[in-house]
C-alpha cells in the first residue's frame, strides 16, 4: 500500500474519531421459499424483527462484540469493540480498538465508550483531550445519530432500528457460535424506526433519518429461539465531508452471554473535558496524542 492509500486510510478512521456528519446507503431484499417453514417456528418475519428489542429487554443484559468495516478510495479499515450492555437501563460499555496508524508502526490506545440514551462518552479520545478526561457527545446532534460516528453501533439502537422494517424474508436456519438461529434479511426505514423507538433512541434515529443520504438500511438479522439478536449486520454508505467521496460501512453486532452482570458508572462532571477537540491531521487516526 503506497503512502497515498495510507493517508486515505487514516482519514477514514479520522472520519469516525472527529465526529463528522455522515450518511447511509441502501439495498433491498426479498424471499419466499423459506417463509412457510418460518411461520411454523419463528412466525411472521417482520413481527419477529419488531420484537427483537423487547426480547433483549427481557434478557436483561449481555456481552457484545462489534465490528465496523469502512471502505473508501480502495482502502478498507476495521474498528472492533467488546463490552457489555444492560438493555433494561439502556446503558453499556465498549472498549474500541482502532486499526494501526497509516505508517503501520504504532498502536492506538483503546478508546473506552459509555453508551447511554442520547449521549456517548469517550475516554482516550486523543486529538488534544487529556488522557484522564472524558468527552461527552449529544448523539441527537450527530447527523448519523451515532450509528457510525463512535466506531460501533449502540446494541439497543441497532435492535430498535429493526422496528423500521416493513417487509423482510426468512432466509433459513443456521447457527451463530453454536447457537441455533433464524436468519432474516430485509431493509429498515430509519424514519419509521424513529417513530416507534423508545424515548432514548428516538431523537438519534430521527437525526440519522435526516442526515443519511437515504433512510433505507439493509440488514441481515440472526435471532435465537427466544427472539434475541445473536448477530446483526447493517450496511450504510455516506459521503465523507472532507473529500466528498463515498464511504461504505458495514456494522456487525454479536450478542452472547445473556444475563451477564453490568456495572457502568458515568463520569463525574469534573472528569468531562470542556475544551476544544482538535481535528486530527490528515493521515492521523483518533486516539493519537492521548
Amino acid at each position: 500500500m503506497d503512502r497515498r492509500q495510507h493517508r486515505r486510510a487514516g482519514r477514514t478512521v479520522a472520519a469516525v474519531g472527529i465526529l463528522l456528519g455522515l450518511g447511509t446507503g441502501a439495498s433491498g431484499c426479498s424471499g419466499s421459499g423459506a417463509a412457510a417453514e418460518d411461520v411454523k417456528g419463528g412466525g411472521d418475519p417482520v413481527t419477529a424483527l419488531h420484537r427483537a428489542g423487547e426480547a433483549l429487554r427481557d434478557a436483561g443484559s449481555s456481552k457484545a462484540a462489534t465490528s465496523m468495516e469502512m471502505a473508501t478510495g480502495g482502502t478498507r479499515v476495521t474498528i472492533r469493540g467488546k463490552g457489555v450492555y444492560d438493555y433494561r437501563h439502556r446503558i453499556g460499555r465498549l472498549t474500541v480498538m482502532l486499526p494501526e496508524d497509516p505508517a503501520g508502526t504504532s498502536e492506538h490506545r483503546p478508546i473506552t465508550e459509555l453508551l447511554v440514551p442520547g449521549a456517548l462518552f469517550m475516554k482516550n479520545r486523543g486529538a488534544g483531550v487529556p488522557a484522564d478526561k472524558w468527552v461527552r457527545v449529544d448523539t441527537a446532534t450527530l447527523s448519523d445519530g451515532n450509528l457510525v460516528t463512535g466506531g460501533a453501533t449502540d446494541p439497543y439502537a441497532a435492535a430498535e432500528m429493526l422496528r423500521g422494517a416493513r417487509e423482510a424474508a426468512f432466509v433459513g436456519r443456521t447457527e451463530v457460535a453454536g447457537t441455533p438461529v433464524r436468519h432474516y434479511r430485509g431493509t429498515a426505514d430509519l424514519g419509521r424506526a424513529a417513530r416507534y423507538a423508545s424515548a432514548g433512541n428516538r431523537a438519534s434515529l430521527a437525526a440519522a433519518a435526516k442526515g443519511f443520504a437515504t433512510a433505507e438500511v439493509p440488514f441481515d438479522a440472526y435471532l435465537d429461539d427466544q427472539g434475541r439478536i445473536r448477530k446483526l449486520r447493517q450496511r450504510f454508505s455516506f459521503v465523507n465531508g472532507r473529500q466528498k467521496a463515498s464511504v461504505a460501512v458495514a456494522s456487525t453486532l454479536l450478542l452472547y452471554a445473556f444475563g451477564t452482570p453490568v456495572d457502568v458508572r458515568l463520569p463525574a462532571p469534573a472528569d468531562i473535558y470542556a475544551g476544544r477537540i482538535a481535528e486530527d491531521e490528515p493521515g492521523d487516526g483518533p486516539g493519537d496524542g492521548a
